[in-house]
């Protein structure tokens, strides 16, 4: 399976006098946070909240600024959350994809809303 995008829309919920960014973002299951470019952070308006330690693929751990309130709409789904902020494109990783109750699907390798609930999100909360 190849990478797989998914077209998104981010924003400075904070912030509505600043028009929302529309952007393709990478999808990794694999990562768990929202990352986004310092270019991206500034066209935001977004202020760090803090530092956090991060390991990226090449096994170096970097001290990045993290970032939010962000505001992450994907179709007819919406969430909030933080981001990493660091390298040059965005990242969609699994907490928002799992608070928008997003799945991959491989044969077309893209990202769908669950078509299990394709009206509103649905979460397992046990």
């Amino acid at each position: 399976m190849g990478y797989i995008y998914a077209d998104i829309s981010i924003s400075n919920p904070k912030n509505t006098k600043i028009k929302p960014v529309s952007i393709k973002a990478l999808v990794d299951t694999g990562a768990m946070t929202l990352c986004i470019p310092e270019h991206i952070r500034l066209q935001l308006g977004l202020e760090p909240i803090e530092e956090r330690e991060v390991t990226t693929a090449d096994a170096k751990s970097h001290v990045v600024p993290y970032v939010g309130p962000v505001q992450i709409d994907f179709e007819n789904r919406t969430c909030f959350t933080g981001a990493l902020v660091l390298g040059d494109s965005v990242l969609m990783g699994a907490v928002p994809m799992e608070d928008m109750d997003l799945v991959i699907n491989p044969s077309m390798q893209k990202v769908c809303v669950n078509p299990k609930s394709p009206n509103i999100p649905s979460a397992l909360v046990k």
